[in-house]
């Protein structure tokens, strides 16, 4: 087989592999924002697949250059997929459209403008430097939020599919940097073999893993003491005994900072276990969310208190764990379906 044929078979595999996931991402989970944008990454990819070259030229076919544009514009939606992936309460914003398209349209120009205008390394350059930038985006915030997480599987698959990604985007980008205008056929070649092994890998590991850990059906329970299931081990229910004094009595949630590891070791038991805790037998995907059930609970106590009506919102955010009024606001309307100053005015009317 030669090299151009085996080059082509590679592509013809990630792009069909690709378009089974997105095709299987949005027949089962067509109304959940994360399966959504998996989807899109998903055909983003497939674009990327179909035109990715480490070799380039500064004479793209106008029929190329969408595909190119497309190709580079998926980081940004990888960059989505990877928030919303692992935080539940990701919400897409009109600003991310515009970032994408931005990033897709100075990728388009570069094809048919810029470099055919003898600026082709320049373009290069700038359209990688964007892609290892959102690849570092991505990484920052899936470490950031990793002890947060409380789905193990999912917690898991962040591994593989962020590592895998990450890891061959950024060699892909850096590569394009430092050889487009000297590569062979054979690293072409290569770079496409590579590509299908890891959406192999990814489409592997993401249809292994339940549908339920990766995208929830029902958002996270509202109330603060989530509903405990029942039959639990003795040695569970202890533990989670000790766990609501810790945020009934001594309001641990208030706490600067606090982090899963913190209260593990206040209860004396591996993180893992906690993490179990919480998610199978509380309810929650993400232990900031159970945090700040606690802390919103406390802060509607106090909004309807009618000795505390003077009292900034502000301040009775910052006294319930807070480190800011726009997290406390966003997170207080998830709960409630109202804003803290509409709440307490809702109460004030009814006393």
């Amino acid at each position: 087989m030669t090299l151009a044929a085996t080059e082509l078979a590679f592509r013809a595999a990630s792009v069909a592999l690709l378009l089974v996931l997105a095709a299987s991402l949005l027949s089962d989970f067509r109304n959940v924002l994360a399966a959504r944008l998996g989807a899109a990454f998903a055909l983003g990819s497939a674009a990327h697949a179909a035109s990715c070259s480490i070799g380039v030229s500064s004479l793209v076919p106008i029929w190329h250059a969408p595909l190119i544009a497309l190709s580079t514009g998926n980081i940004v939606v990888f960059w989505l997929f990877t928030r919303a992936l692992f935080d539940d309460e990701f919400r897409l914003r009109w600003w991310h459209g515009l970032i994408w398209a931005a990033v897709t349209a100075f990728s388009f120009v570069g094809c048919l403008w810029i470099a055919p205008g003898g600026n082709a390394r320049f373009s290069v350059t700038a359209v990688n430097l964007i892609v290892l930038g959102f690849i570092a985006l991505a990484v920052v915030q899936t470490i950031g939020s990793w002890s947060a997480d409380l789905v193990e599987r999912r917690r898991r698959l962040r591994v593989v599919i962020v590592c895998a990604a990450a890891l061959y985007g950024g060699l892909n980008a850096l590569l394009q940097i430092l050889v487009a205008f000297s590569a062979s056929d054979v690293a072409d070649t290569v770079n496409t073999g590579v590509l299908a092994c890891i959406v192999a890998a990814i489409a592997y590991a993401m249809l292994r893993v339940d549908g339920a850990d990766l995208f929830p059906i029902a958002p996270e329970p509202a109330p603060a003491i989530a509903p405990i299931q029942p039959l639990a081990e003795d040695s569970d229910q202890k533990l989670i005994d000790a766990l609501m004094r810790l945020m009934a009595d001594e309001r641990i949630y208030r706490q600067e900072n606090i982090t899963i590891g913190v209260l593990a070791g206040r209860l004396r038991i591996p993180e893992y276990r906690l993490r179990r805790l919480i998610n199978q037998r509380l309810g929650y995907r993400n232990f900031n969310v159970f945090l700040n059930n606690h802390r919103i609970e406390e802060a509607k106590a106090a909004l309807a208190d009618p000795s505390q009506a003077e009292v900034p919102v502000i301040t009775i955010a910052m006294d319930a764990g807070f480190q800011s009024l726009g997290p406390f606001n966003r997170a207080f309307k998830a709960v409630t379906g109202v804003t803290p100053t509409e709440y307490r005015r809702l109460k004030t009317s009814a006393a």
